[in-house]
């Protein structure tokens, strides 16, 4: 199965958070015409490969208060030779249109809580009707945000905490965090990554809206163009050329790791095999 990690030029979001380079930024129509038209066209090539695939978009904006990624997301969902599709959101969109996609759609949904309503984000994500993990960045102001989210969300529903960029944290620290998200010590501090092994450009991919295929979003070397099938020839198993990897999208792929058998199941949109606890 062929993992796709699609991130179109959209660049603009609804929130301003601190942490976030394209807070309250605003793409211009003509930007988000072009949007449009890449996703479309990327739509388009899923339902016409021959082969089983998965996909997670992870815009650098909010993604789901444009209507076409609505539409790609429930459309996808139903393709025979889609397992899985999956994006990131801040949830700020309304919720009613996902009764219409299929068990194969699920969401990655962060929680900002400068941004949103506690009560308002809280009942948004009770009304979900598809799969979806929650998360927070561990933000020493939120973490009681975060203990509370955990306490109302239910058992079943991971919360996961990102470590926030540049910020080390003690023992003491990473134990609250880790209280919250028995799984944090992954993303605590970064993996040493060069030569290792990792399946992004073998059977993962990333691809943006003119179809320029990478191994990652984090490696800069080209390895074809999807739609004219020169990504083909280059697929192969690889190793990182990176000095560490700090990013769970891209060390999830770090085979040593053995992050495919915690997440079996649940990859892309974060969920681990075994959870709930």
């Amino acid at each position: 199965m062929l993992t796709i990690l699609y991130r179109g030029p959209l660049a603009s979001c609804d929130y301003d958070c601190s942490y976030c380079p394209f807070a309250k930024r605003r793409d211009t129509p003509e930007q988000l015409r072009a949007d449009r038209a890449a996703l479309e066209r990327f739509a388009g090539w899923v339902g016409a490969y021959e082969g089983e695939v998965s996909v997670l978009f992870t815009p650098w904006g909010e993604g789901l208060v444009r209507s076409w990624y609505r539409r790609a997301l429930v459309e996808l969902s139903w393709l025979p030779n889609v397992a899985r599709v999956a994006i990131q959101t801040n949830l700020s969109c309304r919720t009613g249109w996902l009764s219409e996609a299929s068990d194969r759609a699920a969401l990655w949904v962060t929680y900002h809580p400068t941004q949103v309503p506690y009560d308002r984000f809280l009942g948004k994500l009770r009304s979900l009707p598809v799969r979806h993990s929650v998360g927070i960045v561990g933000d020493p102001a939120h973490l009681a945000d975060a203990r509370r989210l955990r306490a109302d969300l239910p058992a079943e529903t991971y919360l996961w905490v990102n470590a926030e960029e540049g910020r080390r944290y003690t023992d003491a620290e990473a134990a609250e965090w880790s209280r919250i998200d028995p799984l944090f010590h992954h993303s605590r501090l970064a993996h040493p990554s060069a030569g290792l092994p990792c399946r992004t450009g073998d059977d993962v991919i990333s691809v943006n809206g003119d179809g320029t295929v990478r191994r990652c979003h984090f490696v800069p070397e080209t390895l074809g163009n999807l739609y004219d099938g020169s990504y083909r020839a280059a697929l192969r198993p690889r190793v990182c050329p990176a000095t560490a990897c700090d990013c769970h999208i891209g060390y999830v792929h770090l085979e040593p790791l053995g992050l495919y058998d915690v997440f079996a199941g649940g990859i892309l949109e974060r969920i681990p095999a075994a959870w709930p606890r």
